[in-house]
């Protein structure tokens, strides 16, 4: 996690060269933000955030979304948090859910202020999940009804625990420093989530769980 005392490093990343280099501007005009790199989307950005070493990166989709949502899911294991601004003309529930599924740990729309881009970066950066609230209510929408499901099994307490901590965003090494416990026990952990859940991956698990009320983003 960043200090408070430092600047946050972004990279930014976008196809459109202009849209590229006006987010860049406004959000290093913004206090505690450093921008470290910028990239197109089709490039190869992983080797640009491997050399910058940023805390986040913001990832402005444009008006075609579904490449580059490819290209997050792929790398998601590998990268800091990334913070997707969506198109204002299809900020609703396919390409929030669609970000979301990709990896994304904040969503806000294309329009936000730059204040509250940089505020969001800044929530990323210390292990939070961010989401618009338009943004989440279309999550919500579109998450699959389980009313007619059957019960889910019930979690344990350390589950709940570990629930709650990939809910923020944690990697498993981060939640087993925060747990005092080893990595290969929080993937056993993740492991019997996604199994009680009947979800296919984290972020799948995190939002079924946001469904049931069983944990609060």
């Amino acid at each position: 996690m960043i200090s408070s005392l430092q600047d946050l490093r972004l990279i930014v990343i976008a196809d459109d060269p202009l849209a590229r280099a006006g987010l860049a501007a406004i959000l290093a005009a913004q206090a505690g933000c450093q921008i470290v790199g910028q990239a197109a989307g089709d490039s190869d950005w992983s080797a640009e955030i491997e050399t910058a070493q940023p805390d986040v990166v913001v990832w402005d989709l444009g008006w075609t979304p579904a490449g580059p949502l490819d290209r997050l899911s792929d790398q998601r294991t590998s990268l800091p948090p990334v913070l997707v601004l969506l198109p204002q003309h299809d900020a609703g529930s396919a390409s929030a859910a669609q970000a979301w599924q990709a990896g994304a740990r904040g969503l806000l729309p294309r329009n936000a202020d730059p204040a509250v881009i940089a505020a969001a970066a800044h929530s990323l950066a210390q292990g939070l999940v961010v989401l618009d609230i338009e943004l989440a209510a279309d999550l919500l929408a579109v998450a699959p009804d389980r009313t007619t499901d059957s019960p889910v099994e019930q979690l344990t307490p350390r589950e709940h625990e570990v629930l709650q901590l990939l809910a923020e965003g944690m990697t498993n090494r981060a939640i087993a420093q925060r747990l005092d416990i080893s990595e290969h026990t929080v993937k056993f952990h993740v492991n019997a989530i996604l199994g009680k859940l009947g979800a296919q991956s984290r972020t799948d698990a995190v939002m079924r769980a946001t469904r049931l009320g069983m944990i609060v983003l």
